[in-house]
């Protein structure tokens, strides 16, 4: 028996040691059989900027042809958000324009961005921004996951067409749900507040968040948040009947008819545009100030058909009407509808928007009544991405009142930044303070809304509603042949300053030039020497007497060349020739070039001066453009009738 059980306990061992090594030799076949996943690299097209890919770190593939200069790019080495990805690895010299794959980093928003020529590329320069990336070759790290799908800020993925997956953003399951995908969107965070501001509570997110830190941002800076927490009133799943727009509870419904209609303050009787910075860079709490601070001017102002009427434009990359002047006609509306407004996001091209406003807003179709001054509003987060001289001056030309409120304007160090320096002083009519408005912080803005309101309803103020008086370039072209004598050569520069001092005279309203003629021509005076009235008017009295022949002809092709060719674009070119008699060469060419040039031609003869030649000489119709006068002492006389109709015939063109 002992024999027996020996041999049974033997084959017990055997078969415990076969079944072992077939398990060692099936771990190993299965081991030969597993595979770690290859990574795949997202593609992304040349568009794509880098702000709406929400990965702090990832490794992408760019197509060929982004060297393009559409694809925009922001910044030298370290680039702004805003920039083509796959545009800013080529101007770092990661890639050339055959494409490749590249290796982003996110890091913090910096407080400006200078532009600069390299490896093809030309980048712009930009103010403060939120975010921040670096490029450099697509190497990946060791021990770094890099995502083989790319988390996009918006539901409509700009990825490429080559079938790149996208994923949405996960929204942490609460206990006992069922969890939804929900697509993050990009939202603006707040912007950093400067030392000698009040800093806004910020929520902090819950454990579960899977935001990502951008790193600290320095004092003065703009931030770049997630905020996740406040995207809607309702967050907590209780939807209210008032979320319908349409939906308006009983108790108003038996109370809005008893409320008397204002018919609105006849002491403000304007037409107002508010131009609101809707830019990325401004965060969402400080667009929530700024509606804010709209909503307080509605609530100051007595809205009405009779009173003032209010619409609002605002901008980002490119401006959009909110509501036009027609669409809210009292107080309590016009709140409801300023709550409504969502950001747009993008630039801060505050330029785009006023050429915007004067093309389009204020029309008759928009609710412009033409009796009631026109005032724009707008409103600057820190300094435009865009200029704003040009623009402005066509829209005060057009009759419109401009006036800026700038918040958180451009440190010392900041204003290397900005894109046009002084630029609400170019932006306005005036420099005395009194259509500008530099406001320290967004948190004091409010205190501005009494001062401005003062300002807007002083219509007896509003002086660039008189266009006719601060949109021109004039040159005189003043007669200095020996015909016309000292004393009346003094007496036809007294007719200049008279003419001279009805303009309000600055650089960025009319100015004045001067050439005076004989057989040759010199300029006495151009449109950029002098930009006050005093400085003009000092000018005139130093001209001297020439005297000589007379070679009008020659004059009027001098004066195009060496003034006009120098006025800015969209001002009003206003000819003042003052002539004694007929001149020695052929007038027609040289006025039919002027006319052709778009100068306004008025044609002024005393004495001996040819009837027909002034009509030559004036632009059509002659009979508004040309004046005879039989002595130089009753040239004063003229001087009402030339101002008349130089305005008679601003105010009779039409806006656009």
């Amino acid at each position: 028996m002992g024999i027996v059980v020996l041999t049974m306990k033997a084959s017990v061992i055997e078969m415990f040691l076969v079944l072992l090594a077939t398990g060692i030799h099936s771990n190993k076949d299965m081991n030969k059989k597993i595979k770690r996943p290859k990574f795949t690299v997202p593609q992304i097209n040349c568009d794509v900027k880098a702000g709406k890919i929400i990965n702090p770190e990832f490794v992408v593939k760019c197509p060929a042809g982004c060297q393009d200069p559409k694809y925009h790019v922001y910044g030298t080495d370290i680039y702004a958000s805003y920039s083509s990805v796959c545009g800013a690895a080529i101007h770092s010299g990661v890639l050339d324009n055959s494409g490749g794959k590249i290796l982003v980093r996110k890091v913090a928003g910096q407080s400006g961005y200078k532009g600069s020529y390299s490896n093809g590329v030309q980048s712009l320069s930009l103010p403060r921004w939120r975010e921040s990336f670096v490029v450099s070759e697509g190497k990946p790290q060791k021990g770094v996951t890099y995502p083989s799908a790319l988390t996009y800020s918006s539901a409509k993925s700009p990825a490429a067409k080559t079938g790149e997956a996208t994923k949405a953003y996960q929204k942490p399951p609460v206990p006992g749900t069922t969890a939804q995908p929900v697509t993050l969107m990009q939202v603006t965070g707040a912007t950093a507040t400067k030392a000698t501001a009040t800093s806004l509570p910020k929520p902090s997110p819950s454990a579960g968040s899977t935001t990502s830190s951008l790193g600290p941002q320095p004092v003065g800076h703009r931030s770049w948040e997630l905020d996740l927490w406040s995207t809607s009133s309702y967050a907590s799943g209780h939807h209210s009947p008032r979320a319908n727009p349409g939906y308006v509870p009983k108790e108003e419904l038996s109370t809005q008819s008893l409320e008397p209609v204002s018919q609105g303050d006849p002491n403000c009787k304007v037409d107002l545009s508010f131009l609101i910075d809707g830019s990325s860079s401004i965060g969402k709490r400080r667009f929530r100030i700024q509606k804010q601070f709209l909503a307080d001017v509605a609530q100051a102002l007595d809205i009405g058909p009779g009173g003032p009427l209010m619409g609002v434009v605002q901008y980002g990359d490119n401006p959009a009407a909110q509501f036009n002047l027609r669409t809210h006609v009292n107080s309590r509306d016009l709140k409801a509808a300023i709550e409504k407004i969502t950001q747009r996001g993008g630039l801060s091209n505050a330029g785009r928007a006023i050429s915007y406003v004067t093309k389009n807003f204020f029309s008759k179709a928009n609710g412009n009544r033409g009796a009631a001054p026109n005032v724009a509003v707008v409103i600057v987060d820190g300094w435009p991405t865009d200029k704003v001289e040009e623009a402005s001056r066509f829209a005060r030309e057009s009759g419109i009142n401009i006036f800026f409120i700038t918040v958180e304007g451009a440190t010392e160090n900041e204003k290397q930044y900005v894109t046009e320096p002084n630029f609400s002083n170019k932006a306005v009519c005036r420099t005395n303070g009194f259509y500008s408005l530099n406001v320290q912080s967004w948190f004091s803005l409010h205190k501005t809304v009494q001062p401005l309101l003062k300002r807007i309803c002083d219509t007896d103020r509003l002086a660039c509603s008189k266009t006719c008086w601060n949109s021109a370039d004039i040159g005189f072209v003043i007669d200095g042949s020996s015909s016309v004598g000292t004393g009346n050569f003094r007496t036809v520069l007294q007719f200049v300053a008279n003419i001279s001092k009805e303009f309000e005279i600055s650089e960025t309203d009319t100015r004045i030039g001067a050439v005076q003629y004989t057989y040759e021509q010199r300029l006495e005076f151009g449109f950029e020497d002098h930009s006050t009235k005093a400085d003009i008017l000092n000018a005139i009295k130093r001209v001297g007497y020439w005297s000589g022949g007379t070679s009008t002809g020659a004059a009027i092709n001098y004066a195009l060349e060496q003034l006009f060719k120098k006025s800015k674009p969209n001002k009003r070119k206003l000819m003042i020739l003052i002539t004694d008699g007929r001149s020695y060469d052929d007038v027609r060419i040289p006025s039919m070039v002027a006319h052709h040039k778009g100068v306004i031609t008025y044609a002024i003869g005393v004495a001996w001066a040819a009837q027909d030649e002034l009509e030559v000489i004036a632009t059509h119709p002659a009979n508004h453009h040309s004046f005879f006068v039989d002595e130089f002492d009753n040239l004063h006389k003229f001087v009402p009738k030339v101002i008349q109709n130089i305005c008679t015939e601003f105010n009779s063109q039409p806006r656009n």
